[in-house]
């Protein structure tokens, strides 16, 4: 029955039942309801059916078996506690047997040999004594009586101490609680034996009421079960006797037997046992009992599988039912939703799709085209040619292009096309003609789309002006501009410079690359690409890499700058710009040399400064020369000279001129002109020459110089001759400082110091020269560096710029500072440093 029928016959009955007993308000209930939800509640009718008679089926045996499994165990339980009594009372009655005989013993009323008699009568008589032991306070046996069963290993002998183990600690408790202890001996705990023993420790006293001694009973598990518990009981069920962990000692379980239906919550307990402590044992001893499995229950009865196998077909016909209604169901939305699916989709489509039939009447257009050209749907289905939508002054060409569709002589890519709108707007189109194909294969007309490309055809008349904008800037460049991809003799750009300079071919860009020493993707011998697997990404993020060199072709120098660009088609390439640098190399190179006479200008104009102080220096020498030759001359003439005195004035004459000619070559030296020379020189050795200079105009003007040198100072790479330059510099304007100050002699000093320091995680050399003069202007401390400018009045202002230029030049750094004491300027300091060179 469907849905709709199901609901149409629970309307009938909902209006002829009246509103009495418990369907009243249901009936009504389902009146209220709208279609729809009644159509999705008959649906569910054949499911829910379903549901409830398998629950009720389920319920019905489940009831049935909880009854059955209640029962079983009330009857298990019932005489598991018969077993339990039964077992105890035989464990008192031979407990009281052994207290008997221990108190014989205490009281001494029997001897060793009655003792064996009486425990030998004792065992014969209940099989489940293994052996009767007297034991004496200090553990040794003095009589035992085995069954004959127990090999002479496992029995006590008369004579021996008892052995440490759990018999021993059970000895130990017996004495200290001076009554009965009952204990388990463990298979293999202390002796061989595999059978398990319950022992009973029952203490003995002597006259004065002190322990002496136990009488030791062992009973065999074994036989406590089979004499202790009744053999219905044994019959009955499976019957065994367990310690506190659940560790079998004596009978059998039943295995654990595992299925399906046990694993729900209502399933029995597991084989239907039960369990209960022994007493007077204690927790330590449990009798377990389970119920041997008789009866096969309701799974083995025949009414089980009968009501199983009609439930079974009753619910694979309703199942059927249901799965058939809802097959049915869902293949109707299924369709409803494709064809609202397929609508939706052309209806959304921003191409225009046109259908004709074989004659080129049009029989199909979707909303796009309508919206397209204007016209609506009713105004072009079952339109032919001329077109609503053909411009008049395109009526031929369209015509012989539509000729040629329908005759299936039309072009894969399509053809472009002018369309009019209904308000006689004209736009470009781009058609695409295809067969149409129905569902038995044959051709029933043509499918044609169509899309407007006005937008794409404006952006790319932009794009092709904006091309031939941009290479008519890189035709105009100053600069030659080449892109060739790695590994290849192809060049894919060029602009108007690079084709003067090196024509139409790469060998330039080639060259210029090779001699700028960047990568040119040239091959090895083997065939294999360098960069063969390298991310191009790192390549075209980073920077430029920057060379200049010279052409000698061109007689020009080139500033190359080269990096790695993705070309159009996905190729790596690399673009190399080139600009002529020679003015600028020209200018450098002038500056240098105008930069190298501006130092020998400086030594010229230092030792013209210091002339005076030179030519009073060279004085001394030449006067005390002419002094000692005059003597001579006058001695010799009075021939009054002896030889002696004659070589001695000669020798002190050939001193002084040697004096002269060394100051006369420092002089030489420092004002010569040579080209540029760093090498590792010795800090102390160009100090010593600075000085030697500087000491002739600090002894002019009557100033004292004082030097401290660091001991193991590193060799600098420098030009020593600079470096001297500078020092003898800083040295007499210090001089100068102080002689325009005019301080009194006690504070006419310099002081020179070299040490080694650290500046900015750098290993330098400073030098510092420190003066007592008047110091510098605070307004002209940045200014001092300056060309052309000096505090002194006759300075020409080109020292203090020659010396941080030569400071800079050795990537070094020159400060100066006034020295204060009490807020009055009492000196200046000038300090440089120069790096050490680590490699």
């Amino acid at each position: 029955m469907s849905s709709k029928l199901l609901g149409m016959e629970l309307n009938k009955a909902a209006s002829v039942v009246t509103k009495v007993g418990p369907w009243a308000w249901w009936l009504s209930w389902w009146r209220k309801q709208s279609p729809n939800r009644q159509d999705r509640f008959a649906n569910l009718a054949p499911v829910a059916a379903v549901v409830l008679f398998l629950a009720a089926i389920a319920s019905a045996f489940w009831y049935l078996r909880v009854e059955e499994m209640e029962r079983e165990q009330e009857a298990i339980k019932r005489d598991v506690e018969y077993a339990q009594q039964r077992l105890r009372l035989r464990l008192l009655e031979r407990q009281e047997q052994v207290m008997r005989l221990a108190r014989d013993v205490s009281n001494k009323e029997i001897r060793t040999d009655q003792f064996l008699s009486r425990a030998e009568a004792l065992v014969q008589q209940y099989p489940e004594f293994l052996s009767l032991t007297w034991i004496d306070d200090r553990r040794r046996i003095l009589a035992n009586q085995s069954i004959s069963s127990i090999s002479p290993s496992q029995q006590m002998r008369a004579g021996t101490v008892l052995k440490i183990g759990e018999t021993e600690s059970h000895f130990s408790l017996a004495r200290d609680l001076m009554q009965p202890i009952y204990g388990q001996l463990e298979a293999e705990a202390d002796r061989d034996s595999q059978i398990s023993v319950l022992q009973l420790h029952t203490p003995l006293t002597n006259d004065n009421g002190r322990f002496s001694g136990v009488i030791l009973a062992e009973y065999s598990m074994e036989g406590l079960l089979r004499y202790g518990i009744p053999t219905e009981v044994l019959a009955k069920y499976a019957v065994a006797l367990q310690n506190g962990s659940s560790r079998l000692l004596a009978g059998q379980v039943i295995p654990e037997r595992i299925a399906l239906w046990r694993l729900l919550p209502v399933s029995e307990k597991r084989n239907n046992d039960y369990e209960v402590p022994v007493s007077p044992v204690g927790n330590d001893l449990v009798l377990r009992a389970q119920a041997w499995r008789t009866s096969q229950g309701l799974v083995g009865s025949g009414l089980f599988w009968l009501v199983s196998v009609l439930s079974a077909m009753t619910a694979w016909m309703l199942i059927g039912n249901w799965r058939h209604t809802r097959r049915r169901l869902q293949t109707q939305k299924a369709l409803v939703a494709e064809t609202n699916f397929r609508r939706a989709m052309e209806n959304s489509m921003l191409t225009g799709m046109r259908a004709l039939d074989l004659r080129g009447r049009i029989t199909y257009v979707n909303p796009a085209f309508c919206q397209m050209t204007g016209w609506s749907e009713a105004d072009l289905v079952g339109a032919v040619a001329p077109f609503p939508y053909w411009p008049d002054q395109d009526r031929e060409l369209l015509m012989k292009r539509l000729e040629e569709e329908i005759s299936g002589q039309h072009s894969a890519g399509g053809f472009q096309v002018r369309v009019k709108r209904k308000n006689g707007q004209l736009f470009d189109a781009r058609m695409y003609v295809s067969p149409l194909i129905d569902a038995t294969g044959r051709q029933t007309g043509w499918m044609t789309s169509m899309t407007d490309i006005t937008e794409p055809n404006r952006i790319r008349e932009q794009l092709a002006s904006s091309h031939e904008r941009f290479t008519i800037v890189l035709e105009a460049l100053d600069a030659s501009v080449s892109v060739a991809p790695l590994g290849s003799q192809e060049l894919l750009f060029a602009n108007k410079l690079y084709r003067l300079w090196f024509g139409q071919n790469t060998e330039g860009h080639l060259r210029l690359v090779q001699q700028a020493g960047a990568y040119s993707g040239e091959q090895t011998s083997e065939d294999v690409d360098d960069m063969a697997g390298l991310p191009t990404e790192s390549l075209t993020v980073a920077s430029s890499e920057n060379a200049e060199i010279f052409v000698a072709e061109l007689g020009k120098w080139l500033e190359v700058r080269s990096r790695y660009i993705n070309w159009a088609d996905g190729r790596l390439a690399q673009m190399v710009i080139a600009s002529d640098i020679t003015p600028r190399r020209q200018a450098e190179e002038l500056a240098a040399q105008q930069a190298e006479r501006a130092q020998t200008a400086s030594s010229l104009i230092t030792m013209g400064e210091m002339a005076s102080s030179v030519a009073h220096e060279l004085n001394q020498p030449l006067t005390a020369i002419s002094n000692y030759c005059s003597g001579m001359i006058s001695r010799i003439k009075s021939q009054q000279v002896n030889e002696e005195d004659l070589l001695l004035a000669l020798d002190k004459t050939a001193r002084q001129a040697q004096r002269a000619g060394q100051i006369i070559l420092r002089i030489r030296s420092f004002v010569k002109r040579s080209e540029p020379n760093r090498t590792l020189a010795d800090v102390s050795a160009m100090v010593s020459e600075s000085l030697e200079l500087a000491e002739i105009e600090m002894r002019r003007r009557n100033v004292r110089l004082t030097h401290h040198v660091a001991a193991r100072l590193p060799q600098l790479m420098v030009d020593p001759i600079l470096i001297e330059q500078v020092l003898i510099n800083l040295m007499k304007n210090a001089a100068e400082s102080i002689d325009n100050a005019q301080r009194p002699a006690g504070q006419r000093l310099v002081e020179l110091r070299i040490v080694p320091k650290q500046i900015d995680r750098q290993s330098v050399v400073e030098f510092s020269v420190t003066d007592t003069g008047q110091g510098l202007p605070l307004e002209d401390t940045e200014r001092v560096y300056e060309a052309f400018f000096s505090t002194k009045v006759e300075g020409m202002g080109i020292g203090l710029n020659l010396c941080r230029s030569i400071i800079e030049s050795h990537h070094g750094r020159i400060t100066s500072e006034n020295i204060y004491n009490s807020g009055e300027v009492t000196g200046c300091r000038f300090s440089f440093w120069i790096p050490v060179e680590t490699d």
